[in-house]
Order: structure tokens, then C-alpha cells, then sequence
């Protein structure tokens, strides 16, 4: 039998609920931070993976002295055969957050674009694009072409 000048150890409910409480709100508040820094991390992984690509497309342009057949089945445009048709080119396909595509080759120039796919929490992040005098271009407002403030990929 306890005494009266015993105490109990331990939480009462109230404290347990006040704890849980401010875990919840804690979490509400981290929870879109995190999102953000997991889309910003997968962007920055396709633009690795473009930069790579730019690198292919030059391999190919190296050896034919064009970058004209470079797409699937020797096509101009489509999905490429000379590097991964996604992105992160580093994970399995079941894990894609982008489409990479080339968009327009001729002799002495083309256009490649990496596309976010619909399913996944890139998709609204707008396409990404890499040409081939170097300048990069990445749709933010998500309208499907660039504006002349989206000339970068850090806008």
C-alpha cells in the first residue's frame, strides 16, 4: 500500500497529450520543408543527368559529326539511345522523375529537355532544357514554354 507521502512516477495524460501536441505541430511546420528540399534535390539530379546527357550527345556528335541519329531507333527527336531515357539516371526506372528527351537535333546544334512525370511530386516543377551552345533553361512557372527570365536553373 503506498503512503500518503509516496509520489507517483511517471506522466499524467495531459502531459502526454501536450508532448504529442507540439510533435504535431512540429511536424506539420518540417513536413513542407522537406518536400521542398526533396524536389530541389531530384531537380538538381536531373540537371545532372542533362549535363551527362550534353556529354553523350557530344560522344555521338564525336563520331558521326552530327548530333542527327542520337534518338531511339537512329531519330532525330524522342527518347535518346546514346544515354538513360530518365532521371535520376542513377536509380531504377521504377523511380524516374523526369523524362529525358531530345527535342530537336540537326548537324550543329540540338535542344534536350527533361520533362517531371506526372505521377510523382516533381510534376509540378516545370521541364527543364539543355541546348547545345550551353544555355540552360528551366520552366518555374510551369506554362510549358520559357520566358526570358527562365534562361537558368537557379532562377
Amino acid at each position: 500500500m503506498i503512503s500518503s507521502n509516496e509520489k507517483y512516477k511517471g506522466f499524467s495524460l495531459i502531459e502526454l497529450m501536450i508532448v504529442v501536441a507540439i510533435v504535431g505541430i512540429l511536424a506539420s511546420i518540417a513536413y513542407p520543408s522537406y518536400q521542398s528540399f526533396m524536389t530541389d534535390g531530384y531537380r538538381g539530379s536531373a540537371q545532372a543527368d542533362m549535363l551527362a546527357f550534353a556529354a553523350a550527345m557530344e560522344r555521338h556528335h564525336s563520331g558521326s559529326f552530327s548530333y542527327q541519329g542520337a534518338g531511339a531507333g537512329g531519330a532525330n527527336t524522342g527518347a535518346p539511345t546514346i544515354f538513360a531515357t530518365y532521371s535520376p539516371s542513377t536509380e531504377a526506372a521504377g523511380n524516374k522523375r523526369y523524362d529525358l528527351t531530345i527535342v530537336s537535333a540537326d548537324a550543329t546544334s540540338y535542344q534536350l529537355k527533361a520533362t517531371p512525370v506526372s505521377s510523382t511530386a516533381q510534376a509540378s516543377d516545370g521541364a527543364l532544357f539543355y541546348f547545345s551552345d550551353g544555355r540552360k533553361g528551366w520552366d518555374v512557372n510551369n506554362n510549358g514554354s520559357l520566358a526570358a527570365g527562365e534562361y537558368c536553373w537557379s532562377c
